[in-house]
């Protein structure tokens, strides 16, 4: 799914598959080896950087009884070979942090049944396989209802990755979040069909730009969207880890995520007994804002970019619960409301039509977990190419 900056044969880790012991079952209150296997690099300030910074977190806190290992680079197609290599190390549990692992993920889990595996942003499991994910939906309606706000044009540009259910999910939310800010205006998407590729994402960010969008959000791992736009003085929004200091007078908040909420709590039970290689096909995190596992923010210690608070303050937005608030006021109550242990908002809470016109959340239902994890269809003021869009 990322750019492969390099690849290793499986005669290069040493071993062949009919090579490999079968590892004990880990015993609950002794020494726990972890290791993570990433799909890009730990330094592009994206996805597996901020799963690596959640390692070290993780690592730091639980060192007494935790050890933590990591392969960076590690292709969706040819994860067999490396997931072996882990298991012989002698890994108790092992991360798998991408969605195209999860073929190699479920096919390990029953080569290897005493070893407990977690896979990120999947949806199968086994007695020794959970699945879990730090959702960024909410925190995408909040940015767009900013980016709805701040837009001159009424046109804002949307970089995406590849177009499956959770990528097109955080796009209809931020849609959903510019639409309530400005009605009339749209989110242009540009597909760049790779997690990690710096030169497809600044061709995509000049391209809208070019189009008129003088706002951006995207699902790339790196700064290359905030760093292009900022050239224009176009304002962005980071994604996944701290962008900030990559376009300081520009961004003005993002998406963050803090995976060590997920890993302490998932290793702190493995380590107990809670969880074992017999009991986690029912496990699933489905981790959102009342978990703290994820947070608004242009970087960790500012919400919102304070050049940019004056302007939102002066921007109206008007909503049936609400009635009229600045924009300002609305991103920070809806954040209130959705950070609550009971979230008295979601974004995804009918009448919701798609931009075709057919409905897809009816009046007063909210989407369940299944349906969004599944979902194809696209909110209204999209403009693009949507793969697989339902009729």
């Amino acid at each position: 799914m990322k750019k492969l900056l390099f690849t290793l044969p499986l005669l290069a880790l040493g071993f062949s598959s009919s090579t490999l012991a079968q590892s004990a079952e880990y015993k609950p209150g002794g020494k726990l080896k972890a290791c993570f296997m990433y799909i890009g690099p730990i330094g592009d300030y994206g996805w597996s950087n901020a799963h690596d910074a959640g390692r070290l977190a993780t690592q730091k806190a639980d060192s007494a009884w935790l050890e933590t290992k990591y392969l960076e680079n590690v292709p969706e197609a040819q994860s067999e070979p490396y997931i072996d290599r882990l298991v012989k190390e002698g890994c108790n549990v092992i991360f798998a942090t991408s969605f195209g692992y999860m073929d190699a993920v479920v096919a390990a889990s029953k080569k290897y049944p005493s070893v407990i595996f977690a896979h990120a942003t999947g949806f199968m499991r086994a007695p020794n396989l959970m699945t879990y994910t730090a959702d960024f939906y909410q925190l995408y309606y909040l940015s767009g209802l900013m980016a709805g706000s701040l837009s001159k044009m009424g046109k804002v540009g949307y970089v995406g990755a590849f177009p499956i259910p959770e990528v097109k999910r955080h796009i209809s939310a931020f849609a959903l979040g510019v639409r309530a800010a400005n009605p009339k205006a749209t989110v242009n998407v540009k597909w760049i069909n790779a997690w990690y590729d710096p030169t497809a994402a600044k061709a995509a960010t000049e391209s809208l730009i070019a189009e008129g969008a003088d706002a951006f959000s995207f699902t790339e791992d790196s700064p290359t969207v905030m760093q292009v736009s900022a050239k224009k003085g176009l304002i962005s929004f980071s994604h996944y880890s701290p962008m900030l200091k990559f376009a300081p007078d520009t961004a003005v908040s993002g998406q963050l995520v803090n995976w060590d909420v997920i890993y302490k709590d998932f290793l702190g039970k493995v380590y107990k007994g809670t969880y074992t290689a017999k009991n986690l096909q029912n496990v699933d995190y489905w981790s959102l804002l009342s978990s703290k596992a994820v947070q608004l923010g242009a970087d960790y210690t500012t919400v919102i970019n304070p050049k940019w608070r004056s302007a939102l303050s002066k921007v109206k937005i008007t909503t049936p619960d609400l009635g009229t608030l600045t924009a300002l006021e609305m991103v920070n109550k809806r954040l209130s409301q959705m950070r609550s242990s009971k979230p008295s908002f979601d974004p995804f809470t009918g009448p919701i039509l798609d931009r075709n016109g057919v409905e897809r959340v009816a009046k007063g239902k909210t989407s369940s977990v299944a349906e969004l994890s599944s979902m194809q269809w696209a909110a209204p003021g999209i403009v693009g190419e949507w793969a697989d869009e339902p009729k």
